[in-house]
């Protein structure tokens, strides 16, 4: 099904193009995350790289990644039950040749992780085993962790090494992509705010052969995430702009056990905590899991989290409790130290008082179209990990599948702008003249975090779990009208910025869980609670007409 969505005014920074400046690159690679990087190293050693990223390196959420990387590890596990785990959790919705490529190439990129110096954890009795761990949806133990629920961080710590160690790769700090370059229907390049965190802004012209695009998720646009503050939809909004296809946008993962304290940041209470055993308990005490599914607290993602609002409003409580009262404290302590460490600037000691969650919104599953190799509708514009919609995780994402599909995906679309980037003949990249709407300066009187949050709240209620037709029309309208006057902004900052592209895919999402009339894996709607095959076993195509 193909959505005509109303078209968004594109956004380029008014400038003069002989004020600013230009930057020429083989490949330019927009976004710092797992996928971003090992793109940049798989990209030949003779091509100049560019990775241009918003925040810090190890801003991502890549780096956030607790749970760990799903691999084909132990002899007593083989491709076909993972590959069937993944089509289950996926709601009917997975591509097969897509899981199964991404699936098979599983044990080959963990084992580039670990030769790039990556510390998984292992077996105490033979540090030549690494240890394996189950999360919901997964039939066997093939959970990788490292430093117990640190695993996004300790393998960003090695890629980032790997990447700072190349000589052709130059990572480009605190820079702000605005919109891709486009010239005669091919992808050339990106406009970039430099300094974009620091006041002193210079827009800068990257021109490229070849731009893969890892911008990451979109979890800033709800107010209950666990996604950190750069993660507010860029990539999928400037590609948008640039008249990419995108497809599935209403698919957002919603992770059952977010903390749920006042005054706390969301964090995320990694699946591998029930993994390990641990309950889901309601406000009365009750293990009410067995009540939606007979996997209990090791059902999916969607299953889980949709369990958990229902029972809250059965209990009229905010949120519900995990338990790991009953388990091994020694053990809890040690596999769960950044966990433990969380709850108790709080007062609580996650072996024995209950931790307060609920459900926020984690991955996003939707996303820019991609084929097998991470080629986008756009020529010249490549992109991986959590900005695609890949066919992998169809309606619901499977566990831990996410830094695999990053760095799968990642190698892939690398060695083909790799490919492409060397055949080149213009290794002299030419200056093309640019094109930009009429833009007014930013008035003062919009106050950008009002609306922001006024949009997140806005979705966390139409948008989140539970979604129905009359509250996203309601939505719709609200972003619209916010759209008409916050779009046509040329603002100086990455609020403002920011800004435009959470109301450009919040509003992508909120059409899209619209026009899909049934519920799917995580997403739920009310007044069409059953899932329908017959009619919406497909794909909702967003296309910006011309």
């Amino acid at each position: 099904m193909i959505l005509d969505s109303s078209r968004v005014p594109r956004y380029l920074t008014n400038f003069a193009p002989k004020k600013v400046s230009h930057r020429f690159a083989d490949v330019l690679i927009i976004g710092g995350g797992l996928a971003g990087l090992r793109a940049a190293l798989e990209i030949a050693p003779a091509l100049t790289v560019f990775v241009v990223t918003k925040d810090a390196i190890r801003q991502s959420n890549s780096t956030y990644a607790q749970g760990g990387i799903a691999g084909v590890i132990d002899p007593e596990d083989n491709f076909e039950f993972h590959i069937r785990d993944t089509m289950d959790a996926g709601g009917n919705l997975c591509d097969l040749e897509t899981v199964r490529s991404v699936i098979s190439q599983g044990p080959d990129r963990i084992g580039e992780l670990i030769a790039m110096g990556t510390q998984f954890d292992r077996s105490a009795v033979d540090q030549s085993e690494l240890t394996l761990g189950r999360e919901g949806g997964h039939s066997h133990n093939r959970i990788i962790h490292a430093n117990g629920d640190a695993t996004g961080a300790e393998i960003m710590r090695a890629v980032i090494a790997k990447v700072h160690a190349a000589e052709n790769i130059q990572i480009i700090e605190n820079a702000f992509t605005l919109d891709l370059l486009k010239h005669q229907q091919r992808c050339r390049g990106a406009v970039v705010a430099l300094g974009a965190n620091s006041g002193a802004i210079e827009k800068v012209l990257f021109w490229a052969s070849e731009t893969i695009l890892c911008t990451g998720g979109a979890g800033q646009i709800f107010r209950e995430t666990t996604n950190p503050p750069v993660a507010t939809g860029d990539g999928h909004a400037m590609a948008y702009r640039a008249g990419v296809e995108l497809r599935d946008m209403e698919f957002m993962q919603f992770h059952p056990t977010v903390l749920y304290i006042a005054g706390s940041s969301r964090s995320l209470i990694t699946e591998a905590v029930r993994g390990e055993g641990a309950y889901l308990i309601d406000s009365d005490g009750v293990r009410f899991m067995s009540e939606y599914d007979d996997r209990m607290e090791l059902a999916p993602r969607d299953v889980v989290s949709q369990a958990i609002v229902t029972q809250m409003a059965k209990t009229n409580s905010p949120n519900v409790f995990l338990s790991l009262k009953h388990l091994d404290p020694v053990h809890v302590r040690a596999r769960f130290p950044g966990i433990a460490k969380a709850v108790a600037e709080f007062g609580l000691d996650i072996t024995s008082d209950p931790i307060p969650v609920r459900p926020g919104a984690h991955y996003m599953i939707g996303g820019i179209t991609v084929d097998e190799v991470g080629q986008t509708s756009l020529p010249g514009l490549w992109a991986a990990g959590e900005a695609t919609s890949s066919g992998l995780h169809g309606a619901n994402r499977l566990a831990s599948n996410s830094l695999l599909e990053g760095l799968v995906y990642g190698v892939s679309a690398a060695r083909q702008a790799s490919e492409n980037a060397l055949k080149s003949c213009d290794n002299d990249l030419e200056v093309f003249p640019i094109s930009n709407g009429q833009l007014r300066p930013c008035q003062a009187s919009i106050d950008i975090s009002d609306i922001r949050n006024s949009l997140r709240s806005l979705l966390w209620r139409a948008g989140g779990v539970r979604r129905d037709a009359e509250s996203l029309t309601a939505a719709i309208d609200s972003i619209h009208t916010w759209q008409s006057y916050v779009l046509s902004q040329e603002f100086p900052s990455a609020a403002g910025w920011e800004l435009q592209n959470m109301l450009t895919v919040g509003k992508l999402l909120c059409e899209s869980a619209l026009a899909r009339q049934e519920s799917r894996g995580v997403h739920l709607r009310t007044d069409y609670p059953d899932t329908d095959d017959h009619n919406w076993r497909q794909h909702i195509i967003i296309a910006q007409q011309p």
